[in-house]
């Protein structure tokens, strides 16, 4: 997997190249892009890169010094884009709504447009249910806690915690793979627990949302019908919040729409990416 050298550590990531518009997919807490393999196949005539960035599910640990807060990740994916020198970048969150946050602090420069999929936002970080999660995290040992009790299949299929991310259900060997970084490495698990227990104050968070209006480019929001995390009034609240935003409800989904409805969601995205100027490439012959 390429990997590249930033100011907090090494970041690993995914490419699949090509001269296509480049959509940079962003992962939750604590997943990689294997949280977008249904949707990325879909997505012909697009370069796709997709960070594996330190929200607990990374291989590579971080310097102890890494700011891995809400706002340092966020200027930590910002750095990646810069670093690769990609341009009219189109960033796509899902579950991880702080990229958003790259606008906030007048880092978006880089970005073209922006995809909010069922994500973390205003005073929503972390989402309701997944606050007990990061108390546990707040405490010695918490983080190893937490990997030997996903273990046990009645809690990482409980509704009220990660099972109830997918309404289809996330397969084993894919949670198994995002929770394995956090098993084997105390490095690991300290990245992990400096992220889960990062979220701001309420009034901080409300007033980085405020921030948002500045960006004036397409911004295209897919909400969940069927969330637990992600409040419904959300999407629409993010839609009329930016200038150029727009909102689409996907039925029959939770906050993994890229697990539970992954063609309808590389339908709307292909759709909103065309109609703003962002054709696919597609090889010649």
């Amino acid at each position: 997997m390429p990997q590249i050298v930033l100011s907090s550590g090494t970041v690993e990531y995914q490419d699949t190249g090509g001269d296509g518009p480049v959509l940079v997919l962003c992962h939750g807490l604590p997943m990689n892009g294997t949280q977008w393999r249904k949707v990325v196949p879909l997505l012909d005539g697009y370069r796709c890169v997709l960070p594996t960035l330190p929200l607990g599910g990374h291989r590579r640990p971080m310097a102890r010094h890494a700011d891995l807060c809400q706002r340092g990740v966020a200027l930590l994916l910002g750095e990646f884009i810069e670093r690769l020198g990609l341009a009219d970048v189109t960033l796509v969150l899902n579950d991880w709504g702080g990229g958003q946050f790259l606008v906030s602090e007048g880092k978006s420069e880089r970005l073209a447009r922006l995809v909010l999929v069922a994500c973390e936002a205003f005073d929503n970080f972390p989402p309701g249910p997944a606050k007990a999660a990061a108390a546990v995290c707040g405490i010695p040992g918490g983080v190893r806690l937490l990997t030997r009790l996903m273990r046990i299949p009645a809690f990482r299929h409980n509704r009220n915690g990660y099972g109830g991310m997918s309404l289809r259900g996330v397969p084993d060997e894919v949670m198994d793979d995002w929770f394995a970084p956090a098993t084997r490495s105390r490095a690991i698990r300290r990245d992990f627990a400096k992220f889960a227990t990062s979220a701001p104050k309420r009034g901080t968070l409300l007033a980085w949302s405020e921030r948002l209006r500045d960006f004036d480019r397409p911004v295209l929001v897919v909400w969940a019908t069927e969330d637990r995390l992600m409040p419904r009034e959300h999407g629409r609240r993010l839609a009329e919040l930016y200038p150029q935003g727009r909102l689409v409800e996907i039925a029959d989904s939770s906050t993994l729409v890229p697990e539970d409805q992954p063609e309808r969601l590389a339908e709307v995205l292909t759709g909103f990416l065309i109609e703003t100027g962002a054709e696919p490439v597609r090889p010649a012959g």
